[in-house]
């Protein structure tokens, strides 16, 4: 049998996968963004901080998060096309009544500690991903999401609407953000569904003793995503305190409702173009492939999801290569599970001849019930590796281990990067190293890169025209770019995803 057609077979019995496809879209490689944001919104972590609805400090932690996302996406200038959700509200926090509130920073820190930002995917999608659990988590609709936004570096205008603004005024500044009277009623309803209003913050709207409590809710539910707010308004029963407080200068939600949202997450500045809205999950994600050269070969890791409707055995096949492969289950969070499918993540190992090209893979579902195998080819392309760089330059997963200081019990990935061609002496090589969670006690919140120079590495001689780079990066560095310089070309490879190759090295323990 020809080389190009090897293959390795993984046969799954899971006792009631049901194995008929289903009419999710399938995922298009490569896309970077696309597929970070869908497994963030499917399989990510950041949803469990808002799960049931929790109560934080007499509010709710999902009411934080929209009445953040909103503040911040006020700057926009419908005009100019200037400002919108785009994190500035990061450096909006000294505005007094504006964006007064505990609840800005906590907001912020929790983004900051789930340690989502990455060079492509930056504060302002994670503010727009937290609205979107935090509705659904208090029982609102699955908002479909988008990315892409890209992060300002100062303060926007101070277009914050206030509470003892007239309606007018009201009107004006939601206007001004693109919303007509309809959008602004319907997203003051959305906004205010959750939470109430701290006294220690408005004290001149909150007028009564509510002693530890703190908080004037803004309807009977407040930690629910429900149409109370406005029925209880209609009905004549409305608690809000900014209705029937005694302040009639700070009423601002009465002439709101009076006068006769939507549209929220994706108000961006002009300039700014977001990825087709999410609206449940791919099909067929297959991870970036990993490398590494020994022995005449090239080793190559990655994996595919797969989504299952109910349940029996498929089969998946990966064609090119001849070595062992697994499945495992993947936990969807409370937004996948939504969507009704179950995920299982297919993993590939592949040895290939290093004299062959790894032109391009593919792979082939078989649902083992009498129907056609399903081929997943990327569109009828396959997965391609390019020769330069994908070949040229890559970090060989197998050479590179984590390493445990005993002594001090820390942590660190010793990466070595793979550089083909050229005399040492005439190649430099690079690492720009990125970490996302920030070490300032307040806000902003803003990651970190470093530059590291690569040495060659004398534990990794050359060899199949190979020679090879080591350096150091702390075990919190989670995406790397590399670099390389050989006889005046350079190669780079971009968004080295470091946690996902965490999970296929060794780690070593040493004395420190």
């Amino acid at each position: 049998m020809s080389q190009l057609f090897q293959f390795l077979v993984i046969s799954s019995t899971l006792a009631g996968y049901y194995a008929q496809s289903v009419s999710n879209p399938t995922f298009q490689w490569p896309n970077t963004l696309l597929k970070y944001a869908d497994k963030q919104l499917f399989e990510g972590q950041l949803s469990e901080l808002v799960s049931g609805c929790p109560p934080r400090e007499n509010t709710t932690i999902p009411a934080q998060w929209v009445r953040l996302a909103y503040h911040d996406m006020a700057t926009y200038d419908v005009s100019t096309g200037a400002g919108g959700l785009d994190a500035s509200i990061q450096y909006e926090l000294n505005r007094g009544a504006q964006n007064i509130g505990e609840g800005m920073p906590q907001t912020l820190s929790d983004f900051n500690s789930d340690a989502l930002v990455t060079p492509f995917f930056g504060m302002a999608d994670v503010i727009a991903l937290g609205t979107v659990f935090a509705v659904s988590s208090c029982g609102g609709p699955f908002i479909p999401y988008s990315a892409g936004r890209v992060d300002a570096t100062e303060g926007g205008p101070a277009t914050v609407p206030e509470p003892q603004q007239d309606l007018a005024t009201h009107i004006q500044l939601f206007q001004q953000q693109g919303f007509n009277q309809t959008e602004m009623i319907g997203l003051v309803a959305c906004g205010h569904t959750l939470g109430g209003v701290r006294q220690e913050d408005f004290p001149t709207i909150v007028t009564e003793d509510l002693g530890d409590t703190d908080v004037a809710t803004f309807d009977t539910t407040p930690g629910k995503f429900d149409n109370t707010i406005v029925s209880q308004y209609l009905g004549d029963t409305t608690q809000d305190v900014l209705i029937v407080g005694s302040n009639v200068t700070t009423k601002s939600d009465l002439r709101i409702f009076s006068s006769d949202g939507n549209r929220m997450l994706n108000t961006v500045p002009s300039t700014v173009s977001l990825t087709d809205p999410i609206t449940e999950p791919f099909n067929y994600v297959i991870n970036d492939p990993l490398l590494s050269y020994q022995n005449t070969t090239f080793i190559l890791l990655t994996a595919l999801r797969v989504l299952h409707p109910t349940n029996t055995s498929p089969t998946v096949t990966m064609f090119w290569g001849r070595s062992g492969g697994r499945f495992y289950p993947l936990a969807f969070n409370e937004i996948g599970i939504q969507a009704g499918v179950t995920p299982i993540r297919y993993s590939f190992k592949a040895t290939i001849d290093a004299t062959s090209s790894i032109s391009n893979f593919w792979f082939e579902v078989n649902n083992n019930d009498g129907s056609d195998p399903i081929i997943v080819d990327n569109g009828g392309t396959g997965f391609v590796l390019e020769q330069d760089p994908a070949l040229s330059l890559f970090v060989d997963i197998d050479r590179s281990e984590g390493v445990v200081l005993l002594d001090s019990n820390t942590e660190f990935f010793r990466i070595v990067v793979a550089v083909l061609g050229g005399a040492a002496s005439a190649s430099t090589a690079t690492l720009t190293a990125f970490t996302p969670i920030s070490t300032a006690t307040a806000p902003p919140f803003l990651p970190t890169t470093t530059l590291i120079n690569l040495i060659l590495d004398d534990s990794n001689p050359p060899e199949g025209g190979f020679i090879f780079f080591t350096g150091n990066v702390s075990n919190s560095v989670t995406y790397l770019d590399v670099s390389a310089t050989v006889d005046d070309t350079t190669y780079t490879v971009q968004n080295f995803d470091v946690n996902a190759a965490a999970q296929f090295l060794t780690f070593v323990e040493i004395s420190s």
